[in-house]
């Protein structure tokens, strides 16, 4: 039997005074196994909560370091943590909130490859990620092996928070997230919080209901939300639930695939990106430095511009071929954004719809001139 010491039991006496929770609940988180899969906005609370309240198993997934730009969210990390692997900081962290619980770090990338070994080791799957790739690979490993998994997303002021996967005590399978999204949105349609931005305080306010749903499932208080999808948005803060059903069309997932194609990720992308000719940031520099005569043009939109820039010429991607007459056929084009993927998406529509030949991406984008150029820029 799972047994607590003197300290324990002070410090889990708020759970214990419940009726409904009391040690039972508390004796069932700490036999539990819960794997969190991303360490940033959304894994930052889950992380916090399910460590102060006792699951006496841990996994930290993550393959990513800590970065100024997190700290504006990711409540886990601290300016002292810049630099270093996520799972470490993370881990260190949550030791010091709680010794009484067992932390495993996975300093990995979930991948098809990976997935099945390290997610059946735990009881429970909280998934923190931001990519649908990721999303699908977590489902479809949760559906294979039985487990539940406990979803959290989030974009600009929205958030969502449901239970895949769950099996009540009837023996009742719940839906899975295949049944709310049975194929992904086409390639650059919705974009990441890195790309659309998030506001700071949501991820805090959705991943702490994904820890409540968490400790929900391992303790069997409560009413999980299988079946149903919560849905908030801080902007106006207004709720709703909506319900979820099994679609029985589905068909059984039976193995993993490759999630990054079945997203349409790493195809038209990278094809184009394969296909026009590029140019790194560092013989930009160069170009600056020798005043050689070409054109530089930013494709992101005004208020991303606003917060750092080349000094480019600003034509947003959406308004490219309108201005067709504004980029230059007699000299060198250097064609700019965030990352290299909206600039490469500009240069092959004018390839191929105006014959333009004189156009370079700029590989890496304003990020790549950030980290190798220009240290004090923004990165973004």
């Amino acid at each position: 039997m799972v047994t607590f010491n003197k300290e324990e039991l002070e410090r889990y006496s708020r759970h214990l005074i419940i009726p409904e929770f009391n040690i039972e609940g508390q004796r069932r988180l700490k036999a539990a196994k819960v794997l969190v899969v991303g360490t940033g906005g959304l894994g930052s609370p889950l992380l916090l909560y399910l460590t102060a309240a006792g699951v006496g198993t841990i996994g930290i997934l993550d393959f990513d370091v800590v970065d100024d730009s997190n700290l504006q969210r990711q409540v886990l990390f601290s300016v002292s943590d810049v630099g270093r692997p996520k799972v470490e900081a993370a881990r260190d962290r949550l030791a010091a909130l709680n010794p009484y619980v067992n932390f495993i770090v996975h300093n990995e990338r979930l991948t098809s490859e990976n997935a099945l070994d390290i997610i059946k080791d735990y009881d429970l799957v909280a998934d923190g990620t931001d990519n649908f790739p990721t999303r699908y690979l977590v489902n479809d490993a949760c559906v294979i092996l039985n487990k539940p998994n406990v979803y959290g997303s989030i974009f600009r002021f929205e958030g969502q928070v449901s239970v895949f996967n769950y099996t009540d005590a009837e023996g009742n399978k719940g839906p899975n997230y295949r049944d709310l999204f049975p194929t992904p949105p086409p390639p650059g349609l919705v974009p990441s919080c890195a790309e659309g931005g998030v506001l700071g305080v949501l991820p805090g306010i959705i991943g702490s209901l994904q820890a409540n749903e968490v400790i929900k499932v391992l303790t069997g208080v409560g009413e999980p939300l299988s079946g149903r999808l919560f849905l908030f948005d801080a902007a106006v803060f207004e709720t709703r639930v909506l319900k979820v059903h099994k679609d029985p069309d589905n068909q059984p997932v039976t193995e993993l695939i490759d999630y990054e194609f079945f997203c349409g990720i790493g195809g038209d992308d990278e094809d184009e990106k394969d296909k026009v000719k590029e140019i790194s940031v560092s013989d930009l520099h160069a170009w600056q430095e020798n005043h050689t005569d070409f054109q530089l043009i930013d494709v992101r939109e005004p208020y991303e511009y606003e917060i750092a820039n080349l000094h480019g010429e600003l034509i947003p991607l959406a308004e490219v071929e309108a201005a067709i007459d504004k980029i230059a056929s007699d000299k060198n084009v250097v064609v700019h954004c965030r990352s290299g993927v909206r600039s490469a998406k500009a240069i092959a529509a004018l390839e191929k719809k105006y014959g333009f030949k004189n156009l370079y991406n700029l590989k890496g984008g304003i990020l790549a001139w950030a980290n190798e150029i220009d240290p004090t820029m923004a990165k973004y």
